[in-house]
């Protein structure tokens, strides 16, 4: 399954990487940025729920592993570069920026916490909870900024940031709700 998925992420990221490269992700227009995230987010989440190999493969992950996509949350520092240049507005740039580098920082050290620490489940759903928090006030002020003037978020439909609707962000709403279940699933078995 982990090769599948490696060829399955890797073709996907280089589909989104060319449709960035060739401007095709900056010609989008609002609500499409929106509904991209909506459908790569559904289809992560069905293969969860419904595949008969994903589903497993992801519970049997170590939970670390799960963090992996949630380090491009650092491009919050390039979002407040960007609104310092004018680039970004300041209402998704420092809100949405500051969420993503302390939601990145505090999973960074959340990886490290020992598997036998009695607070551990508690520290991991509390991260979760934040960071699902965060990543959906993100989505929700770039789709309200940008239906009400496309241009002042055109940044992030050109590349490296074009990445972000197709491709991070469902992968870190996917993950947040993959981490959930399994947090719900560890809590069961105690």
């Amino acid at each position: 399954m982990t090769k599948r998925v490696l060829i399955i992420g890797s073709l996907w990221f280089g589909l989104v990487l060319a449709l960035g490269a060739t401007g095709v992700a900056a010609s989008m227009r609002p609500p499409l940025p929106q509904i991209v995230v909506a459908v790569l987010t559904t289809a992560l989440l069905v293969a969860f729920w419904k595949g008969a190999a994903f589903r497993p493969w992801i519970m049997a992950l170590p939970m670390p592993a799960l963090l992996l996509p949630h380090a491009s949350r650092f491009v919050g520092f390039y979002f407040l570069v960007l609104y310092a240049r004018g680039e970004l507005p300041y209402a998704f740039a420092v809100p949405g920026g500051w969420g993503d580098i302390i939601t990145a920082t505090a999973g960074f050290g959340l990886a490290f916490v020992p598997r036998d620490a009695p607070w551990r489940g508690k520290a991991w759903l509390v991260w979760n909870i934040f960071g699902l928090v965060d990543i959906l006030y993100v989505v929700v002020s770039a789709a309200r900024l940008a239906l009400a003037d496309p241009h002042s978020m055109s940044a992030l439909l050109r590349l490296p940031l074009s990445l972000l609707p197709t491709f991070f962000v469902p992968l870190i709403i996917a993950t947040h709700v993959m981490m959930l279940v399994r947090l719900h699933s560890e809590r069961e078995r105690l």
